[in-house]
This record gives structure tokens, sequence and C-alpha cells, in this order.
């Protein structure tokens, strides 16, 4: 639960600014993009946050190999 805070606090933030942005303003286009903004966020959060561990693919060791001085 604390990863899951940590990831989403900046989404979860961004969505406050734009309710308390529609209050305070009443102006649709700036709230949209808010809440556009921070449900995207959200979604790259999703797709991201479980390949975090992944190293992927590493090359193999060579043990004969070595760094000639030049």
């Amino acid at each position: 639960m604390t990863t899951f805070l940590k990831y989403a606090a900046i989404p979860i933030l961004i969505l406050i600014v734009a309710v308390v942005y529609w209050f305070l303003s009443y102006e649709p286009a700036g709230s949209v993009m808010l809440l556009l903004f921070g449900i995207a966020m959200g979604i790259m959060e999703w797709v991201l946050v479980p390949t975090f561990g992944d190293v992927g693919p590493t090359a193999p060791v060579d043990a004969d190999w070595h760094e000639r001085g030049g």
C-alpha cells in the first residue's frame, strides 16, 4: 500500500488540484486539461510501475577479455 501511495501521489494531487480549480474558477477548459493530465499520469503509472524491477537482458561476461592499456 505504501508503494502505491508513493507512485500515485502526483496523479492524485493533480486530480485534487483540478477539482479545487473547478470550484474556485468554474473554468471548464483548464479543469478538463488538469483532469485529463491526472488521468494520463495515472494510466502511465499503472502501465510502467510494474516494470520498475525488470533489469532486462544482460550481455554474457567473457572471462578471457581484458582491457589493454594504451
